[in-house]
């Protein structure tokens, strides 16, 4: 409202007389909105640019993080699982940046597996469902009298006596299992107690208690901690999981992106070796263009390429039925492990030069800007896929300016 006191004017004196220390943080969109317009108020601040950190800075991050989300989560993250939390997020994550994404990532995955370790492992609830089944077939087999059904009886009582005991001895590994959990994840809570009040004895120079948090209380817990954790992984390892592993952290950048695990774990260097023959199976007799195709995604793979441009753009040239979509397709399932991760658009739906608008969007100002392009949110949504524009040569010339 006019003439009302806004944050600016109230930080302004207090600043200016060296009163206040103030440490903010804001968009450079923002600062350039609030802070650059109030000459004065900008003239208090030294403005620093913070660029993202490196996929190497983020591993960094995220080790000095890991504690602190061990001991939250009750499980224990692997090194692995960080260094593929930044790799994986850094390559397929395209609209966040690090090291926030990744940081979620290790978040997500840690929480998933908890909250998989509460509940039945699959294994003991396929158990109780066929039991429950074989009890049903039990009661309707017991009111017959002929001698197959006497035999099936039998048969059905010696199945259910063995799933029973097997399901007793699961449930007792599981519950075990889960014990053995609870106390590491208290025992990280006494760990980190322990760490603060050692940190806090240091900084009043409370040295003896130091002496005695350092190499007593948290040397004799990290001991039993590593005791508890031998424990459960050489026990119950078949029945629960404790470890957040880089299959976890996959499963969960599967979720985020519609890339196949398989995908994201599977060996590069391979992969793009046996491309030609992969691509080849499916298109037959085009071997000039297959061998070009495969050429440009090695190079760019290889980092030849600029991380920033496509992989590579092909303009295939034939008449109808040689393969030329297909190839496309192929190309898909190649890369993305789904021939569907694919955008194809009809160019003969562009053959008007104001239709340009229709696929990048309409400028500012005019009818339909919110909306967004049918080329630029198509990739906006699915950025890792093939972009077929079919029968471009009916598309106006300015969409080829584009």
């Amino acid at each position: 409202a006019e003439g009302a006191v806004d944050a600016g004017n109230l930080l302004k004196p207090s600043l200016a007389r060296g009163e206040l220390r103030c440490i903010g943080a804001t968009t450079i969109d923002e600062y350039r909105k609030y802070m650059e317009k109030d000459a004065a108020l900008e003239r208090r601040f030294q403005p620093i640019l913070i660029d993202p950190p490196s996929v190497e800075e983020t591993i960094a991050i995220l080790r000095g993080l890991k504690d602190r989300y061990d001991t939250h989560h009750g499980v224990r993250i692997t090194d692995s699982a960080l260094v593929a939390a930044a790799t994986l997020s850094n390559r397929y994550i395209s609209d966040r940046w690090l090291p926030d994404k990744a940081i979620d990532l290790v978040d997500e995955s840690a929480s998933k597996l908890r909250i998989e370790n509460d509940s039945l492992p699959a294994e003991l609830d396929t158990i109780r469902r066929k039991i429950i089944q074989l009890q049903i077939e039990r009661q309707a087999l017991k009111k017959e009298t002929d001698k197959a059904s006497k035999e099936r009886l039998k048969n059905t009582e010696k199945q259910l006596a063995e799933l029973e005991q097997r399901d007793k001895e699961l449930t007792a590994q599981w519950e075990s299992a889960r014990g053995d959990i609870d106390q590491i994840k208290q025992l990280k809570e006494k760990i980190e107690e322990a760490q603060n009040q050692f940190e806090n004895a240091q900084r009043k120079g409370e040295l003896e208690t130091a002496a005695r948090l350092k190499y007593g209380t948290i040397a004799d817990l990290k001991k039993e901690l590593k005791e508890k954790e031998t424990q459960l992984s050489k026990s119950d390892k078949a029945i629960i999981q404790n470890e957040v592993t880089e299959e976890h952290i996959a499963e969960v950048v599967s979720k985020w992106t519609g890339i196949p695990v398989a995908r994201l774990l599977s060996g590069e260097r391979e992969r793009l070796m046996k491309m030609a023959e992969a691509v080849a199976e499916r298109v037959v007799g085009q071997d000039e263009a297959v061998t070009a195709l495969c050429n440009a995604v090695r190079r760019s793979r290889s980092g030849l390429g600029d991380p920033n441009r496509p992989i590579g753009t092909f303009l295939f040239l034939g008449p109808t039925g040689v393969g030329k979509t297909e190839l496309s397709k192929a190309l898909a399932d190649f890369l993305f492990n789904d021939p569907a991760a694919m955008i194809r658009v009809d160019m003969s739906e562009f053959m008007e030069q104001h239709s340009v608008a229709r696929l990048i969007g309409s400028p500012p100002g005019y009818v339909g800007y919110e909306e967004g392009g049918r080329l630029t949110e198509a990739v906006r949504r699915k950025p890792y896929s093939v972009i077929l524009l079919d029968e471009i040569e009916k598309a106006h010339p300015d969409v080829f300016n584009v």
